[in-house]
């Protein structure tokens, strides 16, 4: 994009309402650039509309119909559609005149697009039309003898038509016309829209013999429509004597080895170019045979058709002779040469066995192949049995022989209904039997209706191939029913039609009809009508079904070979609504709190509720009263009712009934049973509670209970809080039946513990008792007995360990524990002591695991570490020498525990 003059442009000057062009005259450019204006300074651009345009064409501005408000200075912008540089001219002043206002004129068009527009088809045509005027004129446009395109697009005030995609047919006249009230002008021009050639038919390589013709044509489209040029090896080729190109048609007559090469056709019109390529071979070779046309033993049966191969491969065509032995074979009606070369014999005999010779010339050599014609008797089958009938579950033998040329081995091959047996994947029912080399056996075990059909045996040698077939009809339970149709349903019936199924060549002897329902276990049997349904039959009442429940159903075929396989299931129906007839089940009483009769019964399943709105009808009466009291439940699901009244006294009997109903209506009431109102919650409180601490984490809490006539508990809850707590965070524990205590477990040691007793029963809870307190023991020592010494003397250890001291916060230490077992047993046996020194007898020989541990009010402390002893006398005491063990211990202390343990003469 270059840069423009920098010449000073002369101003402009108009009278008001006169129009006026501004010429921007762009620099030197490649490609395109577009066009706009600024007006008076950047980026002020000027605006068009239907007073103002800018020529993409020139770049000009066009005002139609100049007014104050244009006055200024005008600047052409011009950008490079690439590479968007951007550059602008000099300014050139607009200024008015002062002789006076322009009058009123017609439109004069100063932009139109030219008198003959080209366009390749399919890209977009944009034509141009602005006109001076005033008033400002109108444009309109219009195509000249037809219809604008729908696809056409008027831009910047219809000063511009765009065609998008452009096709043939939009070619034409075009108008622009431009009109105000003064007067109008019109301008018309020629739209053409041309195509690039276009292939429709092109080459393809091709391979011929010498001396044959080449055809070869190629077609295009396009408009102007494309003329027809020809290349050989990239140099043009000409119309010869043997050469002809007529209309993208090529003719090479009686072509030779000089006319191979690459040939390009040309399409061409003014506005493009197109190449189709092609590569032409000339073959020229002397006769050769494939290897598997070679010396060939072709064997037959008499009758048959023979065919001899000889195709042999040369350039050009050779021709062809045959010989039998060493005579040429002449042609007769049984004896033919084929085009392609082959020799075919027809109703082969014994007189056409022999050795025959075919032979291939051209210009360029010969070849010859042999074939052996043997000719053999024809191969005879016999299947047997020829027609079958079995039961499901039989068996059956095949047997095929075959009577054949005693020279020819023979194959035998069994099918099923045309396809192979494969042996390997039939199950076990099929096995192949070869009993002697011209006979075969098929067995067929455990027969099933699978397999009925036609059964093939082919026999096969080296000149023939014969087969035969036999039926095998096979017996079976039915096959399953048609379709289930749903004729008509009520409350309680179902009459259903269907179609009969296979009866697989044993009559269908009856019928069984079945149903299946959310509420029953698979499919069961239904009653119907009649009760016995005949093989003839095809339609039957379901009868004693429940009212409004969803029922598939299903029918089952049977014959004297047994029972088949079930129909589809029909489409899901309900049966209609009626009244219940099911009342509640176990009608009884429950607890309640005092004034309360609780009525409870099993709630009425689904399946029997008979239809929508089902609930209960509870009556109920005094004993020994006339009216019912009757009260709606609505809920299918509910099971109890509770009927409230202040003056009914606790344990009053009353009889009670429940019945049922739906939006149908209500239904019966279960029997009348007699149950009493509730005797209430518990009234006393516990008395007498005492709670005893009994070590670090248990307090036992004892209390007694006044007899009440009503209210009786069925357990107690004991409450129990820390001093630092609320009542509300308690713990809470139950017993049941008459227990009058309990022992409260893992709790914190040395803590305060509250705690309350009251009674219960299902009616509610009785008042708590008055709070009692027990504080929970220190916990025992943490410290084990140290320093462990032991002298063993036969059965007999003694031990002795220094004393445990507690901390301030533990138990005081009462005594010690010495806990022994033998090694592999969990039972320990005790000996307690308050001394820091005991004896242990052994009773058994084997090793002994014994723990020592402090004994306190908070329970037992942490036991020594383990020390194992073993015995070899049991209970015996020997003389053996006594040995001091020691497990920690200072000297002192040692000197301490023999001074204890052992008298002075004896050590």
């Amino acid at each position: 994009l270059g840069n423009f003059s920098g010449r000073t442009r002369s101003a402009v000057s108009v009278r008001e309402g006169q129009g006026v062009v501004l010429m921007c005259s762009p620099p030197l450019h490649s490609p395109e650039i577009i066009y706009s204006w600024v007006f008076n300074e950047f980026p002020s651009f000027v605006a068009e509309d239907s007073r103002r345009f800018i020529s993409q064409e020139t770049g000009n501005l066009y005002i139609s119909k100049v007014q104050t408000s244009d006055v200024g200075s005008y600047i052409c912008l011009v950008k490079n559609t690439v590479t968007n540089a951007r550059v602008l001219s000099p300014p050139t002043p607009l200024t008015l005149r002062n002789d006076g206002v322009m009058g009123e004129y017609e439109p004069k068009i100063e932009v139109h697009f030219p008198y003959t527009v080209t366009a390749a088809r399919g890209t977009t045509v944009r034509m141009e039309c602005f006109a001076l005027g005033n008033p400002v004129p109108t444009i309109s446009w219009r195509k000249v003898n037809g219809h604008n395109p729908s696809k056409a697009r008027l831009r910047k005030s219809q000063a511009v038509l765009e065609i998008p995609n452009v096709q043939l047919e939009d070619s034409g006249m075009y108008e622009c016309k431009a009109e105000n009230s003064r007067g109008r002008n019109v301008f018309r021009g020629q739209l053409q829209v041309y195509t690039y050639p276009h292939w429709v038919e092109k080459l393809n390589d091709t391979q011929l013999d010498s001396g044959d013709q080449l055809r070869w044509e190629c077609k295009a489209t396009g408009k102007p429509r494309p003329t027809y040029r020809w290349l050989k090896n990239g140099v043009p080729l000409w119309p010869q004597s043997r050469i002809e190109m007529i209309n993208g048609v090529l003719m090479i007559h009686s072509v030779n080895v000089s006319d191979a090469g690459m040939y390009q056709c040309l399409a061409e019109n003014k506005y493009g170019t197109i190449y189709a390529s092609a590569e032409l071979k000339i073959l020229a070779s002397a006769p050769t045979f494939p290897l598997n046309q070679m010396r060939k033993t072709i064997i037959v049966t008499k009758g048959q058709e023979v065919v001899i191969e000889c195709k042999p491969q040369a350039s050009p065509k050779p021709t062809i002779t045959w010989k039998k032995g060493d005579k040429v074979l002449r042609e007769n009606k049984r004896i033919t040469i084929l085009p392609h070369g082959n020799l075919r014999i027809l109703n082969a005999s014994k007189s056409d066995e022999g050795r025959y010779l075919c032979q291939g010339v051209n210009v360029f050599g010969s070849a010859e192949i042999i074939a052996s014609v043997s000719v053999k008797e024809p191969t005879r089958i016999e299947l047997t049995p020829k027609k079958i009938e079995l039961t499901v579950g039989e068996s059956i033998v095949l047997s095929c022989k075959a009577l054949h040329d005693s020279t020819l081995d023979v194959t035998f091959y069994w099918t099923h209904n045309g396809q192979p047996i494969d042996f390997e994947k039939e199950g076990g029912h099929f096995e192949s039997i070869k009993a002697q080399a011209s006979s075969a056996d098929l067995m067929i075990r455990n027969i099933l209706l699978m397999h009925a059909g036609r059964y093939g045996c082919r026999v096969q040698t080296a000149a023939d191939t014969v087969s035969d077939e036999t039926e095998l009809l096979v017996r079976g339970p039915p096959g399953p029913p048609g379709v289930v149709i749903v004729e008509e349903i009520t409350d309680t019936t179902a009459t259903l039609s269907w179609s009969p199924g296979a009866d697989n060549h044993s009559p269908i002897s009856l019928y069984n009809l079945q149903a299946r329902s959310p509420f029953s276990l698979g499919w069961q049997t239904v009653k119907t009508v009649p009760d016995l349904i005949s093989g003839d039959m095809e339609s039957a009442m379901a009868v004693e079904l429940n009212p409004w429940v969803e029922y598939e159903f299903r029918v089952v075929a049977t014959n004297k070979i047994g029972t088949g396989d079930p129909s589809a299931p029909s489409r899901v129906i309900r049966t209609n609504e009626a009244v219940p007839k099911t009342p509640p089940a176990n009608v009884s009483g429950r607890s309640g709190r005092r004034h309360e009769l609780v009525i409870a019964w099993e709630p009425v399943s689904e399946e029997f509720q008979s239809g929508e709105g089902f609930g209960y009808i509870v009556a109920f009466r005094p004993n020994g009263t006339r009216g019912w009291k009757e009260k709606m439940v609505t809920s299918s699901d509910a099971s109890k009712f509770i009927y409230r009244d202040e003056s009914v006294p606790p344990l009053t009997p009353f009889e009670v009934k429940v019945g049922v109903y739906n939006n149908k209506g209500d239904g019966p009431f279960s029997p009348i049973v007699v149950i009493c109102s509730a005797e209430g919650e518990p009234t006393a409180a516990p008395i007498d509670v005492k709670a005893t601490s009994l070590s670090v984490s248990e307090i036992l809490v004892a209390w007694k209970h006044i007899k009440e006539s009503l209210g009786r508990p069925q357990g107690f809850e004991v409450d129990y809080w820390k001093d630092m707590q609320q009542e509300e965070a308690a713990e809470k524990v139950k017993t049941e039946g008459n227990e009058s205590s309990i022992l409260l477990t893992g709790l914190e040691g040395n803590t305060l513990y509250h705690l309350t007793v009251r009674a219960y029963n299902a009616a509610g809870y009785g008042p708590p008792s008055t709070a009692v307190h027990a504080a929970t023991k220190k916990s025992p020592p943490s410290q084990a007995p140290g320093n462990i010494m032991w002298i063993q003397d036969g059965s007999h250890v003694s031990l002795g360990w220094e004393p445990v001291r507690p901390l301030a916060n533990e138990s005081d230490v009462m005594g010690y524990k010495v806990l022994f077992r033998q090694e592999g047993q969990s039972n320990s046996q005790v000996i307690e002591t308050q001394k820091t020194s005991a004896v242990v007898l052994l009773p058994d020989v084997g090793v002994y695991i014994i723990e020592v541990c402090a004994v306190s009010e908070g329970g037992d402390g942490t036991a020594s570490p383990q020390i194992r002893v073993p015995s070899f006398s049991g209970g015996k005491v020997t003389s053996a020498q006594s040995t001091l063990h020691v497990l920690s211990a200072s000297s002192s202390s040692v000197t301490l525990f023999l001074a204890l343990m052992v008298p002075s003469t004896s050590w």
